[in-house]
C-alpha cells in the first residue's frame, strides 16, 4: 500500500511541529514548505484539515503560524491516516465491472490486510517517529531555518 501524497505531507507536518514546542511559539507554513520543498498551497490543504480535526492549531498575527495543539503523544498514527486517506474501500469491484465479484475473495482479503495495516499504525504515535535522531534533525532544521531567516532579515 502506497500513502497518498496529502497523507505524506500531513505527516511530515506533524512530525516537524513536534519538537522544540515550548521554546517555538509558532512555525510559519513557509518554513515548512521550504523545509520539505513541498507547495505551500498543498501544505496549507493540509493544515487545514489537520487544524480541523484538532491536532494542529493556527495562529493569527505577526507572530503567527502553526503549532502542535496537543501533545506528539497524544496524536495516533493511524487515526491521522484515516482522517488524511480519506477512503474506505480497498477495492471497488464495481467499478470495473468485474465479472468475478461474486465468487471472488480478493476483496475480503485486501480489506482485511488494510484494517491490519491501521492495527498496527492504532500503537504508535506521533511521540514514537519523532525520537532520537528524528528528533535532532527536526532540530536542526529549524534552528537552521531560523539562523538563515535572522541573517536575511539583518541584511534587508
Amino acid at each position: 500500500m502506497q500513502l497518498t501524497q496529502y497523507s505524506d505531507i500531513g505527516l511530515r507536518l506533524l512530525m516537524y511541529l513536534s519538537k522544540e514546542r515550548s521554546t517555538i511559539p509558532a512555525v510559519t507554513l513557509a518554513e515548512v514548505s521550504d523545509q520539505f520543498n513541498i507547495p505551500r498551497n498543498h501544505l496549507a490543504k493540509v493544515a487545514a484539515k489537520l487544524v480541523k480535526y484538532g491536532w494542529i492549531e493556527s495562529i493569527r498575527g505577526r507572530s503567527g503560524g502553526i503549532r502542535l495543539a496537543i501533545e506528539p503523544s497524544e496524536i495516533v498514527l493511524g487515526k491521522v491516516l484515516r482522517v488524511l486517506e480519506g477512503h474506505v474501500e480497498v477495492i471497488d469491484c464495481n467499478k470495473l465491472q468485474c465479472r468475478l465479484k461474486n465468487v471472488c475473495a480478493l476483496k475480503q482479503i485486501l480489506e482485511s490486510a488494510y484494517a491490519g495495516f491501521f492495527i498496527v499504525l492504532d500503537q504508535y504515535t506521533l511521540a514514537d517517529v519523532t525520537d532520537g535522531l528524528a528528533a535532532n534533525e527536526i532540530g536542526n532544521m529549524h534552528r537552521g531555518f531560523i539562523e538563515i531567516f535572522l541573517n536575511n532579515s539583518a541584511v534587508h
